[in-house]
């Protein structure tokens, strides 16, 4: 047996295995109810904060941290002052910001203020100054949490839209699953064909890499998710796994705080928020090539040996089946035909499950292969010749970046 066989019968067995997990896992795929009538938090008239009944459902505390929003702060804010829930806080932190995201956030909070039918408190923390060992949204949303009553705690971003009851039936859900953590996948709001196509690739091998629905298995503890969209935990919970000074210098921390949760034994649910929450990640393919592209490389821990191994199962795995079965005889031709078509159907089974979307994207994976290969090659290229990644206006240094990555390992 040569190469080419070798290769066109490791494809095969890697999308029969996959698709066979997939199958396995849609016991797994939640999505977020629509609850009617709430019975577990009844709305309440508002009271002072010295006279709270016991019957009162629990305060929700959102956080946002927010650094150069001034383009969707005032949004998101707007769509959390229209949630149904009795019983919410806002804590915005401005990050350092250099536009007018602070003074639109001022703003909101004296508009809140002067509007005698809103009974939600809105609190604005201004951060001047970036303390060493720290990643800039790390540092903001445990300067949120610091100044946060609630018994949950609601991380989001700040660019997220929310539909009115998206806190009501999230605590519902909370509550009758009885879980510690709730992390909701939203619908990505896309313009134009072939962001699409990469954008959706870029979460069908992120999906395939961590298989996500592992974490709303309750009988392991070792992989979870986190979502940074929406990531809703116990104040208890949060406390247990350290806080966000354990993701002090994680990039990725939303996905972090979801694995901590589950190595700490607790219970945690990931679910569909498309009918709940959108977001729109990036405007265009090149936003979203220049977004990744800065931190792509900490999904291999910043380890060359695992970017090139990637890099090598995305071309053989993902992009070479595409084209073997033109250009090679025989059963291997076919052995690769067979392994597109596999591919395909496990596309579909998880774009579906995790967007709604039709999945019509599939005619351009083979072109989305390459474009994330080559992302993924320049992430590691220019985080090694900086010496580090440059994240929103901040340089942090590889040094520190892997130590973290060592000191969770």
């Amino acid at each position: 047996m040569n190469f080419t066989e070798g290769l066109a019968l490791a494809a095969l067995g890697y999308w029969l295995f996959m698709l066979l997990d997939v199958l396995r896992a849609r016991r797994w795929m939640f999505k977020l109810p629509r609850y009617a009538g709430h019975p577990t938090i009844p709305a309440q008239p508002k009271r002072s904060a010295d006279k709270q009944a016991p019957s009162l459902p629990p305060l929700v505390s959102i956080i946002i941290a927010a650094k150069e929003e001034e383009s969707t702060i005032a949004d998101t804010v707007k769509h959390l002052l229209d949630q149904t829930y009795p019983r919410i806080e806002i804590i915005a932190v401005n990050d350092r910001s250099r536009d007018s995201t602070g003074r639109k956030l001022d703003e909101l909070r004296r508009w809140s203020e002067n509007r005698g039918d809103l009974h939600i408190p809105v609190r604005i923390i201004h951060i001047t100054s970036l303390p060493s060992g720290w990643i800039g949204k790390n540092h903001a949303l445990y300067q949120g949490y610091a100044q946060a009553r609630g018994k949950y705690l609601l991380f989001t971003d700040a660019d997220v839209k929310f539909a009115p009851n998206t806190v009501s039936d999230a605590v519902h859900y909370l509550q009758e699953e009885q879980a510690d953590h709730l992390t909701l996948a939203p619908r990505m709001r896309m313009r134009g064909f072939w962001l699409k196509a990469f954008v959706q690739y870029f979460f069908f091998t992120l999906g395939l890499y961590v298989r996500p629905w592992r974490s709303n298995d309750d009988f392991q503890h070792k992989h979870g998710m986190g979502i940074g969209a929406f990531n809703l935990i116990t104040r208890h919970a949060y406390e247990r796994i350290g806080t966000h000074k354990a993701l002090a210098m994680r990039p990725d921390d939303d996905l972090q705080l979801g694995r901590l949760v589950k190595r700490a034994r607790l219970r945690q649910r990931l679910a569909s928020g498309a009918d709940h929450i959108e977001v729109e990640w990036y405007a265009t393919l090149h936003d979203a090539v220049r977004g990744l592209e800065k931190n792509l490389f900490s999904g291999f821990g910043y380890r060359l040996w695992k970017a090139a191994l990637g890099v090598c199962g995305q071309l053989g795995l993902f992009f070479f089946p595409w084209i073997a079965w033109l250009l090679l005889p025989g059963w291997s031709a076919w052995t690769f035909a067979l392994s597109a078509a596999l591919m395909v159907v496990v596309y579909l089974l998880l774009i579906r499950a995790m967007t709604g979307g039709s999945g019509i994207e599939t005619i351009a994976l083979p072109a989305a292969v390459l474009l994330l290969t080559y992302v993924v090659v320049r992430s590691v290229g220019l985080t090694l010749r900086q010496g580090g990644i440059y994240w929103r206006g901040t340089f942090y240094p590889l040094k520190a970046l892997r130590s973290m990555k060592d000191s969770d390992s």
